[in-house]
């Protein structure tokens, strides 16, 4: 196949967008306590994410608790959760679709098209991710946003954009920009064919040895005078 490094580069930068994914899904660093005040002594740091709640005392002691009830939990967390497990499935699945359409896996035996047609696949589920980390990402940062903001809140209830966010952010331009080598490489890959047949009726016959055509016209022409 033609283009075939941007193959590659597609799809380890799917891989890192999985990582990322999976990375921006499991840390518990969404929201963090945001210190507002001119008193520099801090005893506790609190960290909020999807699955649990973390607690950072001032001797580097770490405690976290899993969410006891899944029904008590906030609308817009509940839908963060489920996005992100939409976007780690469908980032597995990309990898896997991508890996099945490489030059030297015979899964698809030699088809060089139905090979185009897996990476595009690929390509286009890994954009897919990329939005569907985006949107809860976004929303959680606004809400975040909405309330340090907010007077009506307690000092105490504020929060900041905690490191998961930003990884989702960075995971959002790694997975589109993967993509789009992926369905760029399944667009190129279709239209520049490396081998074009002839039409049948069109063929033109090879001479092997001219130099036998040659003596045997002049031999007819002799023999007919």
């Amino acid at each position: 196949m033609a283009f075939y490094p941007v193959q590659i580069a597609g799809l380890v930068l799917g891989f890192f967008g999985m990582v990322g994914t999976l990375a921006t899904t499991l840390l518990p660093q969404w929201r963090v306590s945001a210190f507002i005040g001119s008193n520099i002594i801090v005893f506790e740091r609190v960290w909020e994410g999807l699955w649990m709640n973390c607690v950072r005392q001032a001797k580097d002691k770490l405690q976290c608790k899993v969410y006891d009830s899944l029904l008590a939990l906030p609308p817009a967390l509940e839908a963060a959760r489920a996005l992100m497990c939409v976007a780690v499935a469908l980032s597995v699945i990309a990898l896997l679709v991508g890996i099945c359409g490489m030059k030297k896996i015979q899964c698809t035996g030699s088809n060089r098209r139905a090979k185009a047609y897996l990476v595009g696949i690929s390509g286009v589920l890994f954009i897919l991710t990329g939005i569907f980390v985006l949107i809860p990402v976004c929303w959680m940062a606004n809400n975040i946003i909405r309330d340090f903001y907010n007077p009506a809140v307690h000092v105490g209830q504020k929060r900041e954009l905690g490191a998961s966010l930003f990884i989702g952010w960075a995971t959002t331009a790694v997975l589109i920009v993967g993509g789009g080598l992926l369905c760029g490489f399944c667009c190129c890959n279709r239209k520049n064919p490396r081998h074009r047949y002839l039409a049948p009726g069109r063929r033109v016959p090879h001479a092997r040895n001219p130099r036998r055509t040659v003596t045997g016209l002049s031999r007819t022409s002799t023999s007919y005078v």
